[in-house]
């Protein structure tokens, strides 16, 4: 007898998953060119359906993150039926995608989302703002299960997608000396800069992106020093330091990120291959 064939995934949809998103990583969009491009996907994955092409949970949700760009409630069902298929043949997957197509859906019919996974503004330069939400449907550990922030920190969200970035700040001409002067004044909460952990860790990263390791070293010691209950700041400065060839206080830093952090496996890995 000879043995089942295993399914693989579909590497041609796979590809044009890929190209949605790298669609949509440049800072300035051309949506009249990417908005073809979605329209031309989309034909393509309904004639792979079609053909029956479309088989394993990887390939169910790459069809879903095509067509939850579409235009109309057409598409944005899809989205949602995809994404329940995949998560049906896998269980284990993320599933903020299915959340995050299920409000997109509703917001396409005009009506409120449920978990809050949809911000939007009216132009370029206008604030932005959660899309309309039903409260009442989701509960806030729901939203947790589905890999969706709380009502709350939705809130947060909205406020810190509002802010200046450390980034712009730094492309204005403020240096981060000067930054180390005004960050530690700034109240966290209400600043109309991105102090958050996330917004300094990724400013941290910017910074070694254009070989400033110097400056970036002192940005994440900041965000250890502002959030010190954070294992991830301690995983960032760790990173940093051991960039810069400074091994011992790296393992420091790493190991304050495995305590605070027992399941940080990247620390972990760290700490036990470059002690060899």
């Amino acid at each position: 007898n000879e043995e089942p064939k295993t399914v693989t995934d579909n590497e041609e949809l796979k590809a044009l998953a890929e190209a949605d998103q790298a669609d949509r990583e440049p800072e300035k969009i051309d949506w009249v060119i990417v908005n073809n491009r979605d329209e031309e996907r989309q034909k393509r994955v309904t004639e792979m359906l079609k053909e029956g092409v479309v088989r394993t949970a990887e390939d169910y949700a790459n069809a879903a993150i095509i067509f939850q760009h579409g235009q109309d409630t057409t598409a944005s069902r899809l989205a949602v039926a995809m994404m329940r298929k995949a998560i049906e043949l896998d269980s284990t997957r993320d599933k903020w995608l299915l959340a995050a197509a299920i409000d997109r859906d509703l917001m396409r019919r005009d009506l409120p989302q449920i978990y809050g996974t949809q911000f939007r503004r009216n132009d370029i330069g206008e604030p932005w703002y959660r899309y309309k939400i039903d409260t009442t449907q989701v509960t806030d550990e729901e939203r947790l299960e589905y890999g969706v922030e709380t009502l709350a920190q939705q809130l947060e969200k909205e406020r810190l997608m509002n802010t200046t970035s450390l980034m712009e700040l730094f492309q204005s001409g403020v240096t981060v000396d000067s930054m180390l002067q005004l960050i530690p004044k700034e109240d966290l909460q209400t600043s109309k800069y991105n102090l958050s952990e996330m917004g300094l860790n990724n400013f941290g990263y910017q910074l070694m992106g254009l070989e400033k390791d110097v400056d970036a070293l002192k940005i994440f010691r900041l965000n250890t020093e502002l959030y010190p209950e954070a294992f991830n700041t301690y995983d960032s400065y760790g990173e940093c330091l051991l960039k810069m060839g400074k091994k011992e206080e790296a393992f420091a830093a790493y190991q304050k990120s495995l305590d605070l952090n027992p399941n940080n496996n990247n620390a972990a890995r760290i700490l036990e291959e470059e002690r060899k």
